[in-house]
């Protein structure tokens, strides 16, 4: 008898429980990096500064539980929300599993660890800056948030 298939392969999102909705976030912090759009094109430019909540070592919400009375403007996933969201990396769990696709390997639920989201490049660590020494959005526009990771470390 074959093992049973993980919650994220057998449920939609709608039908996952709190505590597997939250577990599916990878720590990457690549959401929690600010973004600008175009007001005339509607164009999306990823920058590489994070929110002034989130933990550059960690890559996680410093303040999760509080985060909308600090940044009000602070998106709360839900998976109705989630449809007309249009900004969240193309290895965000979320969006994978809504398009029934299956978690990359370094995601910890797969790995079974925190740090495999670190080392396969996929989070921000050591590429965010502070929302408060970065100045001008404009001046750290960047690609990779929105691009797929490098799959270069495998760490299996």
């Amino acid at each position: 008898m074959g093992a049973e298939l993980p919650f994220w392969k057998r449920k939609n999102l709608s039908a996952m429980t709190r505590a597997e909705w939250e577990s599916l976030c990878d720590g990457c912090g690549r959401c929690c990096l600010h973004k600008l759009r175009d007001e005339e094109t509607e164009a999306l430019a990823h920058t590489a500064v994070a929110c002034r909540l989130l933990d550059l070592q960690s890559c996680r919400c410093s303040d999760y539980a509080n985060r909308r009375a600090h940044v009000p403007d602070c998106v709360k996933l839900t998976p109705r929300r989630l449809a007309a969201i249009d900004w969240l990396p193309p290895s965000c769990a979320y969006r994978l599993v809504q398009e029934g696709r299956d978690l990359p390997w370094w995601h910890p639920l797969v790995s079974g660890s925190a740090e495999t989201v670190h080392q396969s490049g996929a989070s921000v660590r050591g590429r965010a800056i502070a929302e408060r020494r970065a100045g001008d959005l404009e001046d750290h526009v960047v690609d990779w948030p929105g691009e797929w990771p490098d799959d270069q470390v495998r760490g299996k």
